[in-house]
Parts: structure tokens; C-alpha cells; sequence
């Protein structure tokens, strides 16, 4: 069990004023296993500004969190002294859907903000990865799905945030503000941070009308070189794909589907010419194939019980090849992903020998960076982390500590659990 951290009696009465729920950490607060001390409830971007103003007065150490379902992704921190619980922050602060845009707290979950959207026939074009995630913590993931392909990532629609630096200094950029602070983009820059840069409370997005109809083509392949080929014809036809999946288990045939959305007529035309590109094999259906734009893994499995969560990305053009070393890893990998963009995910059974587990990621990492891309190892047991190179080479390690350093010269957010120590 890991040692909890202990918060001096100063330091709580600090945070106690700023926040009205501040409550003693259990087991269940624990980030990557690392045990915090205490956990703060903020209800609005004042509170939370309070109450890293207090952290940073007692120099406490300090993880974000929305709805925890990414809690063990990337490394566990150097220390959590305190976590910030954005779940109270759950409200769709406005949707304008004349304009097309909607704003939320960072709490809310993706799934509410599309139920808010919905009865103006529109929705925030991102996947919903994992079940019940948040705006801040998909946000702060970076994740994405097969969606990516014609929409964009989160990164992609988001034209305003607010966030709170480490000193409790309030931050607006973006969207109804004129510029972006001190010359940054800071939206771009908390994406994908895994929380290291600063706290996001609030986020605005551009909205996407729902399309009046969509279809799921889908088609079995045989191997690498047929999911590759199929691909290919798709992504350059005129077909314009919403999305385009494969997935491939660790043996046996994978699948290939392909999204079609928008206007009735269009749908039912593109639907047929898809038809025709992928064979006599291929299948329409009205609903998606099971686990379309979820991760191979489980994602409620905890502590040893956890696969080895593998992203990988490349040009397109090395999709064979990637599929092909997923097959060829020396244990079994299952593949998930937008084969449209070159972005896929790979699942290593829990339990895998540890020793396996680095060679399959050295043979995956060598594939995807000769194709231009990268791999990253998002989450995986203890023992797996400490083996391996969990984020593996970046070339622009130096400009990201400087970044860092500029937003948080400290270093009491999420140390150490992006790239390099960060």
C-alpha cells in the first residue's frame, strides 16, 4: 500500500477556507498509487483559484482530477499532497446554438454535454473513449477516437478555456477574449498535458449539427495487407468517410468499418458506393460494431489486472506495417483505431510477462517512429512503467520544459507524470 502523504494542520485550515469540502484522501484517491493527503471539492473557478492560491502558500504538490477515469495514465507523480476533484463542477454553462458553440465546466461529462445539445439537433464531435469522462479530464488526455477523421480532435474544436495557474492566478484564452494570454496558446498547450501545465475549470467548444442519417459499413480482413489496401481505396475515394476503424484482435480476422453521416440521399449514395470499394463481404448496419471508438483494453481494471495501453501513430501509408509488427511482437496485441488518420490503440494482456511487454514495445516504437510516428505506453501495471520507456523519444523535450517551467516554475502540478519528469 503506498504511504500517504501527510498535510500539516496549517495547510488544511488554508485550503478549508478556500473550499468549503476538503476531506481526508482514501484509497480510492490514490493517483497512479501514489496516496495524496487531502482532497478539495471546488464548486467554481473562484474556489479553485482560492484554493491553489493556499496549496501554493504551504508549497503542496497538486494533481487535478475530473471524473478519474485516466487516474493511472502516464507515470504516477513524484507526490500528490492534494487533489482538486472537479466533479462538483458539472454544468453546461451556455449553449448558443445560433452560434454553434456550447460551454461547460470542466466536470461536466462529455455525455451531458451532449445531452444538452442534442435538442437543438447538435453535438460536440468527439468520441466518448471512455464511459463517463469529462471535458477537463479528455481535455487534459488528449484522447480521441476514429472521429478524429473528419472533425478533429478536442484540441481541433476548442476556441476558449480557463484555467488556473499554480499560484492561483486566473487565465482566459480564447474564444470571447480577444487574445490569448502572455502570447500563448493556451489551449493548444493544455491539451494533452496530462494536467502539468495548469487547472482547466471552464472550456468552450464549436458545435457540429447531428447528421440526419448515418450508416456503418463493415468488412472483414484477412491480414495487415488487406486492412491497408481497403483503407486506402476508402480514404481516396469520394465516399467522405465520418470514420474510419479497424480492429484487429491479437489473432484471427480483424474488421474495417467505415462511418457515413449527413443528409439522407447523400448517406444512402455514398453507402453504396462503399459497398462496392470493400467487396462482397461488407455488411451495412444502422448501429456502430461492438466497441467502436473504445479502447481494446478494459478500462476498469486496476493495479496488476491492468493491460499494457499502447498509443501508436504513424503516416498512414505504414499502416500494413504497423498492423503487421502488432502481429509480430512476440505476444499477443490487439488493435484498435482510426485507420484514417494513423492513430490507433494496442492492448497487451494483464499478466503478460514484463520482459515480453518491452519487447513488444521496442518492436511497436521502432515501427511507428521509421513511419514518422511515435508509441507511447498510456497506462499499464507498476512493474511494466518501471521496465519500459513509457513515453519514449521526444525531440522537443527542451522547449516543453521551458514551457513548463514558465507556467509552473514550482513544479507542483502533476511532476512528473508527463514526458520527461515533467
Amino acid at each position: 500500500m503506498a504511504a500517504t502523504t501527510t498535510v500539516d494542520e496549517a495547510a488544511r485550515q488554508a485550503l478549508a477556507s478556500a473550499c468549503e469540502r476538503v476531506e481526508d484522501a482514501t484509497a480510492a484517491d490514490e493517483v497512479d498509487g501514489v496516496a495524496p493527503g487531502l482532497v478539495a471539492h471546488p464548486g467554481s473557478t473562484a474556489q479553485v483559484a482560492e484554493v491553489m492560491r493556499a496549496a501554493a502558500g504551504h508549497g503542496l504538490t497538486v494533481v487535478a482530477r475530473g471524473r478519474g477515469t485516466k487516474t493511472t495514465w502516464g507515470l504516477p507523480p513524484a507526490r500528490a499532497d492534494l487533489v482538486v476533484d472537479l466533479s462538483g463542477m458539472d454544468q453546461v454553462l451556455d449553449h448558443a446554438a445560433g452560434d454553434l458553440i456550447v460551454e461547460a465546466q470542466a466536470g461536466t461529462r462529455l455525455s451531458d454535454v451532449q445531452q444538452a445539445v442534442a435538442g437543438a439537433r447538435q453535438r460536440l464531435a468527439i468520441d466518448e473513449t471512455v464511459s463517463g469522462a469529462s471535458v477537463g479530464g479528455t481535455l487534459a488526455a488528449g484522447t480521441s477516437g476514429p472521429g478524429r477523421l473528419a472533425t478533429g480532435t478536442m484540441r481541433d474544436l476548442l476556441i476558449g478555456v480557463t484555467v488556473v495557474r499554480a499560484d492561483g492566478v486566473v487565465a482566459k484564452a480564447g474564444g470571447r477574449v480577444v487574445k490569448n494570454v502572455a502570447g500563448y496558446d493556451v489551449g493548444k498547450l493544455v491539451h494533452g498535458s496530462f494536467g502539468t501545465l495548469a487547472v482547466v475549470t471552464e472550456a468552450l467548444f464549436r458545435l457540429h449539427p447531428l447528421p440526419a442519417a448515418r450508416s456503418f459499413v463493415s468488412v472483414p480482413v484477412e491480414d495487415a495487407a488487406h486492412a491497408h489496401r481497403l483503407t486506402q481505396s476508402v480514404v481516396h475515394a469520394q465516399v467522405v468517410p465520418g470514420a474510419l476503424e479497424v480492429d484487429i484482435p491479437a489473432d484471427g480476422p480483424g474488421t474495417l468499418t467505415v462511418l457515413l453521416e449527413g443528409i439522407v440521399e447523400g448517406v444512402l449514395g455514398r453507402t453504396s458506393s462503399t459497398l462496392d470499394l470493400l467487396g462482397p463481404a461488407a455488411a451495412v448496419s444502422d448501429d456502430a460494431p461492438d466497441g467502436w471508438a473504445s479502447y481494446p483494453w478494459p478500462v476498469d481494471a486496476a493495479g496488476d489486472e491492468r493491460a499494457t495501453a499502447l498509443k501508436l501513430t504513424f503516416a498512414l501509408s505504414g499502416l500494413a506495417d504497423v498492423l503487421e509488427a502488432a502481429r509480430d511482437a512476440g505476444t499477443p496485441v490487439h488493435v484498435r483505431g482510426s485507420a484514417g488518420t494513423g492513430v490507433v490503440y494496442g492492448a497487451v494482456p494483464a499478466g503478460t510477462d514484463v520482459a515480453a511487454v518491452s519487447v513488444a514495445v521496442d518492436r511497436l516504437r521502432a515501427t511507428c517512429t521509421s513511419h514518422g510516428g511515435s508509441l507511447v505506453v498510456l497506462d499499464a501495471p507498476a512493474a511494466v512503467k518501471q521496465a519500459v520507456d513509457v513515453w519514449g523519444p521526444i525531440p522537443a523535450i527542451d522547449l516543453m520544459r521551458r514551457v513548463k517551467d514558465r507556467f509552473d516554475p514550482d513544479h507542483r502540478l502533476a511532476s512528473g507524470r508527463f514526458v520527461g519528469g515533467i
